[in-house]
């Protein structure tokens, strides 16, 4: 008489591959709550070493004189942090600071690198990653967007006159006599009538959202209105 054998599948019934998915949720959620604000935290902190860096390339872009360069000619460096200050506030001559790869066997006329678009590449010898400072109505930016390293920052600019004995901001997109009652007697316009031999101003620095050249060329989605809460702000000053 043959003894018939029993064949025994080995498996998860569909109860405990609900349990083992259910405790694989609850873990996953642990993870998230403990792990996910120290994530976002990094990138905030990693996000704000790049803008302070950026914030010394602005102090010497604003008054850096550049031959050859599009946009208006100025005629010291001084005008040109007065003009740009002025105009900071506005979406279409906003600021963009970021970094980018530049060729350093290529110059343009204004004196930086021009973009370095190969692939692969040594950085130090092909490339070399430069900080750029330009406003939007710069035809360069967009080039330079093609080589961009890390996220786009941008700034609104703001005058620091005397209040009360004390420094506070004045009017966005105003430059005015920041001590009106000390007697400084001066003729001109624009730069040539701003008594003082400093601007104190305030940056505030923003995330640009988008690093695409559609959003932020000029007529792109891009509106320096819309932000407003930017990751810091730093106290700067340029000197006649």
């Amino acid at each position: 008489m043959k003894t018939q054998k029993t064949r025994r599948f080995v498996g998860f019934t569909l109860m405990e591959t609900v349990i083992a998915i259910g405790v694989l949720a609850l873990l996953l959620t642990a993870f998230l709550a403990v792990f996910g604000p120290a994530t976002s935290g990094l990138r905030k902190s990693i996000s704000l070493q790049e803008a302070d860096r950026l914030s010394a390339a602005l102090e010497r872009e604003l008054v850096m004189l550049r031959p050859g360069a599009s946009g208006a000619s100025y005629k010291t460096g001084f005008e040109k942090a007065y003009e740009w200050i002025k105009s900071a506030p506005e979406s279409g001559t906003a600021l963009f600071l970021y970094q980018y790869r530049g060729n350093p066997s290529a110059l343009r006329a204004d004196g930086s690198m021009e973009p370095y678009t190969e692939n692969g590449g040594v950085a130090g010898e092909d490339f070399i990653v430069q900080p750029a400072v330009r406003r939007r109505d710069d035809a360069l930016l967009l080039e330079d967007l093609a080589a961009i390293e890390g996220r786009i920052f941008t700034t609104k600019l703001t005058q620091l006159v005397f209040n009360g004995g004390q420094y506070a901001r004045g009017t966005a997109g105003a430059i005015v006599d920041p001590t009106p009652t000390d007697g400084d007697v001066v003729s001109g316009s624009g730069a040539d009538a701003y008594p003082e031999a400093v601007i104190a101003f305030a940056a505030e620095f923003f995330i640009v959202p988008n690093n695409s050249v559609d959003y932020v060329k000029p007529g792109g989605k891009f509106d320096l209105a819309k932000l407003t809460k930017p990751i810091f702000t730093r106290n700067l000053a340029v000197r006649r």
